[in-house]
């Protein structure tokens, strides 16, 4: 399935991008888009390689240009690493998805310190290293009017779970919490270099970390009940998103959550009263 529609072939040519957590489901359907969209692509992952040279494969056997290089989010020197590389084979950066992110899951009474910490350490702070990383290269480099309007483009994977809270994933609920204010206050900031810093904020998506929300048609018929759109969403739905925000075609939008839900942040159980 592609997943960038053949409107957007092109439309970012000449652009370099990095994609966090990008060897399976969302960072993989987005780093597929913008190599569909003419982007160089880093494909970053932290673990099963195989899969990220996948993905780095699928792109070039489509006339794209991409390279696999592993580095862990939370971890400040292995991100000055991957951007280092990034540099010595691209040259620069145009584009940043803070894609990378994990869940895990205890009721509150019961989760430890480590899974608190954990979770914040990489969908939090991970954010915050690699987009300040991204943010000083902009900065330095400044507009290049031949390829975007902007001097850079971030932007953040949150959830519709930065403002529906949800039971027993406390640690991950006040991780997308973090992002939208992060992604907002870097948006403020930052706009004054002509960055532009925004979030996506996925509902219910298939992908092979919730397959047991979806994969058999009990859970999936429980799980429409909180989608008034009445589909589950594709990867390629999200990378869709992502191809447009990182385009000039948004260049007047910054600061700005999209929720890419079918409607879940409209609390479809008021439907039929409060």
């Amino acid at each position: 399935m592609n997943t960038a529609s053949n409107e957007s072939a092109g439309m970012l040519a000449g652009q370099r991008a990095l994609v966090t957590g990008a060897n399976s489901g969302i960072g993989k359907a987005v780093a597929r888009g913008l190599a569909e969209a003419g982007a160089s692509v880093v494909v970053n992952y932290v673990s099963n390689e195989a899969d990220a040279c996948q993905v780095v494969q699928d792109i070039e056997s489509t006339g794209g240009k991409a390279m696999a290089v592993r580095a862990d989010v939370s971890r400040e020197d292995q991100v000055k690493a991957m951007f280092r590389k990034m540099f010595a084979a691209y040259g620069s950066i145009d584009i940043l998805v803070n894609n990378a992110g994990l869940q895990r899951d205890a009721a509150f009474q019961d989760m430890t310190l480590e899974q608190w910490n954990f979770v914040l350490s990489v969908n939090l702070t991970g954010q915050f290293l690699c987009a300040r990383e991204a943010a000083r290269e902009f900065i330095r480099r400044g507009v290049v009017p031949e390829l975007s309007l902007a001097a850079g483009k971030i932007i953040c994977m949150s959830s519709v779970h930065q403002t529906i809270p949800w039971s027993r994933h406390a640690n991950y609920a006040a991780s997308k919490g973090g992002v939208m204010m992060l992604m907002q206050t870097m948006a403020q900031e930052l706009a004054a270099y002509h960055i532009r810093v925004n979030s996506i904020a996925p509902g219910a998506i298939k992908t092979p970390i919730n397959r047991s929300a979806w994969e058999t048609p009990e859970a999936e018929r429980k799980l429409l009940q909180l989608i008034p759109y009445d589909r589950i969403g594709l990867t390629a739905d999200v990378a869709k998103a992502v191809v447009w925000l990182a385009s000039d075609q948004s260049d007047y939008v910054t600061g700005t959550t999209l929720f890419v839900d079918g409607g879940m942040m409209l609390y479809p159980g008021f439907r039929t009263g409060g």
